[in-house]
């Protein structure tokens, strides 16, 4: 498909397959076990960012690296069938996917293969085009990707990444945690580190924000000349969260909707919580997003 005219958010990498396990428990104690249908889902950060924005009605082109092997083929078929703008190169180590164990409380531990060398070049035409006429990059991290944000940075593009599972230190994500303007990430291993490496991004990189997401407990934004500042998840009962795959990518595209739109930071946080909320009540990765006229009627 092609891409449209003029973008409001152009998504680089982060396309893959994941196998999804319903599983009795986590963690699985050594055993045998019979579970529910295994299904694949076309995923990974990048497609849900992308999805996400746009069910939002935003104009989206996502751009990715893929095998040529049968995952790549479950991919573009999707995308057709949902019209999603996209563009894509091919390496021969194949389509990146993921295996996801999903417990009855619809909490996830995943097995990411990435497959694609780290130290992949990609031809700048798969990005070139679509930076020169987007007005917000949103760069998945990864080996190739680190060239789109510098290219991104030096146009002046509003740009963000998600830094997923940082530890505050990880060199190989430095360059995205330091250059881009609204930084997303997890608590799972910052711990109660979480305001001190926001903190060290915000002095010394180029973010303006920092959103640590933390699942069932919300999520922290650190901005500058300002506190902590802790944003509560939407009360849930327990049965209402099916499956947590998917949830911060579709967090993520909340944010940026609103951010786009020219709302404050409480109201960016807001529509990333309910994004996310309205993500975890399907099964598999990706399988339903929200709309903006739902978005804005549940923040309004």
């Amino acid at each position: 498909m092609a891409e449209p005219a003029g973008l409001d958010v152009f998504v680089v990498g982060g396309v893959g397959v994941d196998v999804i396990v319903r599983v009795p428990e986590l963690p699985l104690p050594i055993s045998d076990f019979k579970v529910p249908p295994i299904r694949s889902y076309v995923a990974h950060t990048g497609n849900g960012v992308a999805l996400g924005c746009r069910a939002l009605g935003l104009r989206t082109h996502l751009a990715a690296v893929l095998g040529e092997d049968p995952e790549a083929d479950f991919v573009l078929a999707h995308y057709a069938r949902h019209g999603l703008s996209f563009a894509h190169a091919t390496d021969p180590a194949g389509t990146p996917r993921s295996v996801n164990l999903v417990g009855p409380d619809g909490e996830r531990l995943s097995l990411h293969d990435s497959r694609l060398p780290k130290d992949l070049v990609v031809d700048p035409d798969l990005y070139r085009p679509a930076l020169a006429r987007t007005r917000h990059a949103h760069v998945s991290i990864g080996g190739w990707s680190r060239a789109a944000l510098a290219e991104a940075v030096e146009a002046g593009v509003s740009t963000s990444t998600d830094l997923h599972g940082w530890d505050g230190k990880d060199p190989a994500r430095a360059d995205f945690a330091y250059g881009a303007e609204l930084v997303f990430t997890s608590t799972n291993r910052l711990g109660d580190r979480v305001e001190e490496a926001a903190r060290d991004l915000l002095a010394r990189g180029r973010a303006k924000i920092v959103i640590a997401m933390a699942g069932g407990r919300g999520s922290y934004l650190v901005v500058p000349d300002r506190p902590l500042w802790h944003v509560p998840a939407l009360a849930m009962r327990a049965d209402e969260v099916v499956d947590t795959n998917g949830a911060g990518d579709s967090y993520v595209s909340g944010f940026l909707y609103a951010y786009l739109a020219g709302h404050d930071w409480a109201a960016c946080a807001a529509a990333g919580t309910h994004a996310g909320a309205h993500a975890v009540r399907t099964a598999g990765t990706h399988t339903s997003f929200i709309t903006a006229e739902e978005l804005d009627r549940a923040v309004s």
